[in-house]
Order: C-alpha cells, then structure tokens, then sequence
C-alpha cells in the first residue's frame, strides 16, 4: 500500500483529474427524490416512485435508499394498517427492517457482536421474512421479496441449500439480476458458507454463462477482491497479482463492461469501480486507468470501504493517483 502511494504521488499529479467523490445515488436520480420523501414521511410519494420504477427494471435500488432511513419503520407500520390489501407497503417495511437489524448488529465481528446485539438483530429480520414471504405470495412475479430473503437468509443463518433456492427463486423472475448474483456470492464465499474454490466456480459460471455486456462480470471481479481480503499481508499481494488473476480480470472486463453490447445503466458505476479497484491492486495500471476514467470521479462505497470504511473516497483517490489518472 506505501509503495502505491509513493507511485501515485508521482503520477497523478495532472489538473485534467475530475474530483473524487462519493456517489451515495450510484448514478441513479430518483434516488435522492426517493430518500428525501422517506426522511418526510411522505408515502404518496416514496409510493409514486416505486410504482413507476417495475420489476422488470430492477427497483431494488429505490428500496434500500427507503429502507437505509432511519425512522420508516415508525410511520410505514400506519401505512399498513390503512392499506392492508396493498404489498408494496410491506415490501417497503421489510427492507427497512433488513437494515435496521443490522444497525443493531453493527458490521463488528461476531465475537464482538453482544448477545442483546444479536437478538435485536435476528427479532428485525425474522419480522422482515414474514412480511417478505407474505410479499412474494401476493406478487409471484417480483423479484424484490426474494432478493430481500437471500439477505435475510444470511444473516439468519438459514444453510446454504435454503440459500439457494431463494436465489433461484430470484433467478426465475429476473435471470441476469446483478443484486441477486452479488448476494448469492456473499453466501458462497469462505467467510460465510462456502469456500474459495465454489466462490470462483460461481462467479465465472455466471459472468460467462450470460450474454456479452451485462455487469455479471463484475462477479469475478468481487471473486478476486474477496480472496484477497481473506489473506495476510503478503500473500495477499501475491495473490492478485498473479498473471492467471490478471488474465481473469481481464477477460470478465471484456466480457462485460468492455464489451461493445455493453450500456450505462443502474449499477454499471459500481461495476466500473470494482474492476478499477481489481485492476489497480493487480497491477493492470493500463486497465486500471480506463475505469478511472469512466468513472469520471464518482466513487462507489463497494468495494472502496474494504480500502477505507470511513472515506472510501480517499482509498479509489490513492488509487487512481496510482494508475496515473
């Protein structure tokens, strides 16, 4: 880390650079509009944009910037009483409880997790299962209810055969859904249920298994950054910077983001900052410009925050400085 610090003072010093900051709308402008009417409490309008935001289109987005504001899950619980027939209102409450339990959690290690912590967080999920299930029976053709499950799932600790079939329940609604394959790799990865070898195996079978152009390939990508992160300094270096990771980085780019099939879209940002953060750790400095200078300056917190969790936007600034953009 000192030694690409040391190399970016040197390259990135140029006025063309675009200021680094984080984009917490991912690019996304109903966003803001929906964020600000949760911290208003103003259903009619958190309602009207999710309504016009379908299924098909992947609304998962819209409805963690709700649920990520503190204080829905006092006044959505009226909305629910008035409106017990409608699902998106529970939809909504579900996924304000998914964050709000792991508010109570904390992103602490188990170890440093209390017992009261725990249970807190496991109340909120078990809640926000009911009203998913209650959610996907109501509407068998949404997506959402299900991508809402395999978090849960996780964080309940359902097993990775349960794990599954929730993931391709979402499969069978929306087969190419970014949201759903990142949280299927979340749940094969060592840290949780699998190992290094089955997180791989997923990753590529997905990316490679669509069409050319859609954002799958960042899985690899993720892949890559999670086996780096599961090792000591050192060999953790190694690793990413071995010819055969470098090559596979590459070919997932082409594969998607460099793909000539491929469009700016919901989540192509992040996508475009998970492989600058790959590239540049590896060493691909030439690929790892290109992102940079995609991204045009808008940070992601994934997967900066595994850089720096308090300003992931100073980590991709040390970075790009590295790969001389």
């Amino acid at each position: 880390m000192a030694l690409l610090r040391d190399v970016g003072i040197t390259l990135g010093r140029w006025t063309g650079r675009p200021v680094a900051r984080v984009d917490e709308d991912a690019g996304d402008p109903d966003v803001p509009r929906v964020r600000a009417a949760a911290e208003a409490a103003d259903w009619a309008t958190v309602r009207d944009v999710l309504d016009a935001r379908p299924e098909s289109e992947d609304r998962t987005g819209l409805l963690w910037a709700v649920g990520d504001v503190a204080g829905v899950e006092r006044w959505i619980a009226d909305v629910m009483a008035a409106e017990p027939d409608a699902s998106l209102p529970r939809l909504v409450a579900a996924i304000r409880h998914i964050s709000w339990g792991w508010e109570a959690r904390t992103g602490a290690r188990a170890k440093d997790v209390s017992r009261e912590q725990f249970q807190t967080f496991h109340e909120r999920l078990a809640t926000a299962e009911t009203w998913l299930y209650e959610v996907a029976e109501r509407e068998p053709g949404w997506t959402s209810p299900w991508y809402g499950l395999q978090i849960t799932g996780r964080g309940l600790q359902v097993g990775p055969e349960i794990a599954r079939r929730r993931f391709e329940a979402s499969l069978r609604r929306d087969p190419h859904h970014l949201g759903a394959h990142q949280q299927q790799l979340q749940q094969v990865c060592e840290k949780w249920s699998g190992s290094h070898e089955e997180m791989h195996a997923f990753a590529r079978a997905s990316a490679f298994g669509a069409p050319g152009g859609t954002l799958l390939g960042q899985l690899v990508a993720v892949a890559h950054l999670e086996h780096w992160l599961a090792l000591d300094s050192g060999p953790d270096a190694r690793y990413i910077s071995r010819p055969e990771v470098i090559a596979s980085l590459g070919e997932a780019a082409d594969h998607s983001i460099r793909h000539p099939d491929c469009v700016r879209g919901r989540g192509w940002l992040q996508v475009q900052n998970t492989f600058a953060m790959a590239f540049a750790l590896a060493g691909d400095v030439a690929s790892a410009r290109a992102c940079f200078r995609a991204t045009e300056g808008r940070v992601t917190e994934f997967p900066w925050y595994y850089l720096d969790g308090s300003d992931p936007a100073k980590a991709y600034k040390e970075y790009r400085s590295y790969a001389g953009r």
